[in-house]
């Protein structure tokens, strides 16, 4: 699949690894124990090395004694990634948010996002939080994802150091549902 362009070239859809992304920053689908998993997590966590578990163990007992919360997101280095950071962020398992995991899903972009901002970060690229392990639908989840990038951009506009999204998928077939079913 060839990259699709949204928002002005400001947002791309592609497929590959994001753990090999040239970007300032990749997101991390984690989960609360931020101490690595399986699907991107694991991987982000092999390939970046033994310097990205070292901050994300230092976050849990300085600011996140019980596991990072649905929705927020805290960043560490790349360690031995190409990106200079890492933002985590805990997206919802579907159906056990009592009805909120739309607002959970939005939120995972909307701190990413905002935190990347506020470390000045020119590009990021994110996996499709939440629709591995997690089991949200995909389509529901590339309505959600869209639709908070998209307000994020309206809303900062010119004041966020924010240029580039990148939505790196690990299949072809994935990013063409995401194209089909996003709301840019």
């Amino acid at each position: 699949m060839q990259s699709e362009l949204f928002l002005d070239g400001r947002v791309v859809v592609k497929t590959g690894d994001i753990t090999r992304e040239q970007v300032d920053a990749v997101v991390n689908a984690a989960n609360s124990t931020l101490l690595g998993g399986g699907g991107v997590d694991g991987a982000i966590h092999r390939a970046g090395g033994p310097q990205i578990l070292a901050e994300c163990r230092a976050i849990r007992q300085t600011r996140y004694p019980n596991g990072l919360p649905d929705g927020q997101a805290v960043i560490t280095s790349g360690g031995n990634l190409p990106a200079k950071y890492v933002i985590h962020t805990v997206g919802p398992v579907y159906g056990q948010s009592q009805g909120r995991d739309a607002e959970l899903l939005t939120e995972c972009y909307r701190s990413s996002l905002a935190l990347a901002a506020e470390k000045n970060i020119i590009s990021i690229a994110f996996p499709a939080i939440s629709t591995g392990a997690f089991g949200y639908p995909r389509h529901e989840a590339a309505a959600v994802a869209s639709a908070a990038i998209k307000k994020f951009f309206s809303e900062a506009g010119a004041h966020s150091t924010v240029a580039r999204v990148r939505l790196v998928f690990f299949s072809a077939a994935d990013a063409e549902k995401f194209i089909r079913h996003q709301r840019f």
